[in-house]
């Protein structure tokens, strides 16, 4: 029988969302608090341009590498469960049905129907029906190295690129809090669309990533401030 499904579910994008999230919102936070520590320490326009530029430059280079390294331990994982799972169905195949049996009781099927139901998910699919409700690993929520490496690199370039452009259109004079002031204003444009992109509550998210955005480059003024008054 075949069931037309008209509802929208959003979590397929969970792997891609995370990352590119992640990266606009470093993007815009490490590169405006870079900027503004670096204007803080009275720098020229022109050194502060430049360290902007090799921070954003840096940073999705970095962003990439760890999203792929850390997506890759997650699939290296996953791999080695389904390999583990793989051989066991081989060599104990009576003991793993009665495994996913008890999972089906414990979320609330009897057990002669949670045995049919294993029965029949193992006779279409065993090790897939093992992956999804013993491991909870589903095609939708698999690691992708690849995908959340250029994802986050991709998206924290856009995101430095912002207030980089401010620093080339904004006076020296008033140059820190016109860097904070629209790169407060790009943070909650990310935090509202990425929430939007995932449907979650837009407000919520859009002041969860802008505190924290503020929070970041108060430090980093600060800190640039106390360096600059030094030397």
């Amino acid at each position: 029988m075949y069931i037309r499904h008209l509802e929208r579910h959003r979590t397929e994008r969970i792997g891609w969302l995370r990352a590119a999230v992640l990266g606009a919102n470093d993007g815009i936070v490490s590169t405006a608090s870079l900027v503004v520590g670096v204007a803080a320490a009275n720098a020229a326009a022109g050194d502060i341009l430049i360290a902007g530029v090799a921070g954003m430059v840096a940073g999705a280079m970095s962003m990439a590498a760890g999203e792929y390294v850390s997506v890759s331990s997650q699939a290296d994982t996953e791999r080695a469960d389904l390999a583990r799972e793989r051989k066991e169905l081989a060599t104990d195949a009576a003991f793993e049905h009665e495994e996913l049996a008890a999972v089906y009781v414990k979320r609330g099927l009897d057990a002669t129907l949670a045995r049919q139901v294993a029965t029949q998910l193992t006779a279409h699919d065993a090790l897939a029906a093992h992956a999804r409700d013993e491991l909870g690993i589903s095609e939708m929520t698999t690691a992708r190295p690849v995908q959340a490496a250029l994802a986050s690199a991709g998206t924290f370039a856009v995101g430095a690129a912002m207030p980089l452009l401010t620093v080339l259109v904004a006076p020296g004079a008033v140059l820190i809090p016109v860097v904070i002031g629209t790169s407060v204003l790009f943070l909650a444009v990310l935090g509202g669309f990425g929430a939007h992109a995932g449907g979650a509550p837009v407000l919520k998210a859009a002041i969860r990533v802008t505190f924290w955005g503020i929070l970041a480059m108060a430090l980093t003024a600060g800190v640039g401030a106390l360096f600059g008054a030094s030397v």
